[in-house]
């Protein structure tokens, strides 16, 4: 039987000064690659935290910006401390007891993307 791996979610991105604001500086991600075809391509890049990877690409047709990706957790209370702790002038996310069980927070990035981290309520 065909065993499934990790996803690796592609999100679209506008403005790559905004993208690193966001996903470096505030959600502590870290830069793992990136790539041009040339000086004038889009760029198209890897970020990384823990075994979380998303990739980031400014190429049309790379995902449609409002898209959500939930990422699960260990510790959520303790990231929610983290990016509150970071004062993010464009995001102050609350932490969230869901009715599906699961305990959440939820930002957007700047371009339309919703980033949803939870873990299990018992978790």
């Amino acid at each position: 039987m065909p065993k499934l791996g990790a996803i690796t979610a592609i999100l679209r991105i506008f403005d790559i000064a905004k993208a690193r604001e966001f996903y470096v500086g505030f959600l502590g991600f870290e830069v793992q690659w990136e790539h041009r075809f040339d000086d004038n391509a889009p760029l198209y890049m890897a970020v990384g935290r823990d075994g979380c990877v998303l990739h980031l690409s400014e190429h049309h047709g790379d995902g449609a910006p409002g898209i959500a990706v939930r990422i699960k957790v260990e510790d959520i209370a303790a990231l929610h401390r983290e990016l509150i702790g970071k004062n993010y002038r464009f995001a102050r996310p609350g932490l969230e007891e869901t009715p599906w069980k699961s305990r959440e927070v939820s930002v957007a990035d700047p371009f339309g993307n919703r980033l949803h981290f939870y873990e299990d309520a018992a978790g």
